[in-house]
């Protein structure tokens, strides 16, 4: 099973740059960084990114983040991964384009 994170181009060239990343100024605002699981992260594409098109869905092993993954209720009780640590490079398994369609984000095959 692999979790989610959205980034805007421009933090995911940051992340990149810098090697690790406390998150976008959302995450930095709640104090942990947001994931999703493969069944909610096209509700929180359309709900937090509805008209932002240079995304970028990285994927992550939530066994290899260890006691700084928790998993907290959100959105009417569903629990969400909330990593209380940096995120590194070296945890992502791979980053992909998120573009914007007509019909909403076009996400990569397999997700969600």
């Amino acid at each position: 099973m692999l979790i989610f994170k959205i980034f805007r181009r421009p933090e995911w060239d940051a992340f990149r740059a810098a090697g690790s990343t406390a998150g976008a100024p959302v995450d930095l605002a709640d104090g942990f960084i947001h994931f999703s699981t493969a069944a909610q992260v096209a509700e929180t594409a359309a709900r937090h990114f509805a008209t932002e098109s240079d995304l970028v869905l990285v994927a992550v092993d939530p066994a290899a983040l260890g006691a700084g993954l928790r998993w907290e209720p959100s959105r009417g009780g569903a629990l969400f991964p909330h990593l209380y640590r940096r995120l590194d490079l070296a945890d992502v398994i791979w980053d992909k384009s998120l573009p914007l369609g007509a019909a909403g984000h076009i996400f990569p095959e397999g997700v969600p």
